[in-house]
């Protein structure tokens, strides 16, 4: 069975198809576009997503599957910029926690972030159990006093034990962590790729969110006890995680970097 298929009363040879495919999967024939026989299709769906008359479908990304991007409008570049650097690391939350819904909605959009070659090869787990969370907490603790590096944390286990501050996951009633098989080279970076689509998507639900960097660390080391309390699967490990959950306080102005540091060659 073909993997591409092109209608060839729609299709007006306009050679799109061939032109956006980043794996030289598609060749011109005599009646359109023609698949390349042991070629490896990466799945992008860039074939079917550009073809202006819905001529070509692809098994790996149908056409019935892809969404008429016309029926939605545009950002202009001020509001891109607004979007863009009005999300806040958060790190004060509200006691509620998110409704299921939402933390689907929230993975669902982190599902179609970019990814190294299309590799993909992300999946979820998302904490809703507060036992949980406050375990991976105290286990995040245990770790970080018996690291080498326990001096750069030591302001943080210090206002963890003398005054019950969460240096951790900062009090957020939900997690979520990306996972991925050991042996997969893209996984930590895909990660970022899709955590981040879904901080960017969090404020759009009122949400707010935060990378759990100690945590991150306590998890990434071999064979971590994280491995056992978050029931990941044998030969994966975890690659990312943020804490999610409703922003206690809202900021009133946009925060400025440092300067833009740039070289023209």
């Amino acid at each position: 069975m073909n993997l591409i298929t092109v209608n060839e009363e729609k299709c007006i040879k306009c050679e799109l198809c061939i032109k956006v495919c980043p794996s030289s999967v598609l060749k011109m024939g005599e009646k359109g576009p023609e698949e390349i026989v042991g070629s490896n299709c990466i799945s992008c769906g860039h074939c079917v997503a550009v073809c202006p008359n819905e001529a070509i479908d692809n098994r790996k990304t149908p056409l019935a599957c892809q969404i008429d991007s016309k029926q939605f409008p545009k950002l202009n570049g001020e509001q891109a910029e607004h979007f863009l650097r009005a999300r806040r690391s958060i790190r004060n939350y509200k006691e509620m926690s998110v409704p299921r819904e939402d933390l689907i909605k929230l993975i669902d959009i982190a599902r179609i972030a970019p990814t190294g070659g299309n590799s993909q090869g992300i999946s979820f787990v998302v904490v809703e159990d507060k036992e949980i969370i406050r375990k991976a907490i105290e286990l995040t603790i245990q770790m970080l006093e018996n690291s080498p590096l326990k001096s750069m944390f030591k302001e943080s286990l210090r206002r963890y034990k003398e005054e019950g501050v969460d240096p951790i996951f900062r009090g957020a009633p939900n997690l979520i962590l990306t996972t991925a098989d050991k042996n997969f080279t893209n996984g930590r970076e895909n990660s970022i790729f899709s955590l981040t689509y879904l901080e960017l998507y969090a404020p759009s639900l009122g949400l707010g969110s935060c990378w759990a960097g100690y945590f991150e660390h306590c998890a990434s080391i071999d064979n971590s006890p994280m491995l056992k309390l978050f029931n990941i699967p044998e030969g994966k490990r975890i690659t990312a995680a943020v804490m999610v959950g409703y922003p206690e306080y809202s900021y009133k102005r946009l925060v400025d970097r440092n300067p833009l540091e740039v070289v023209f060659l």
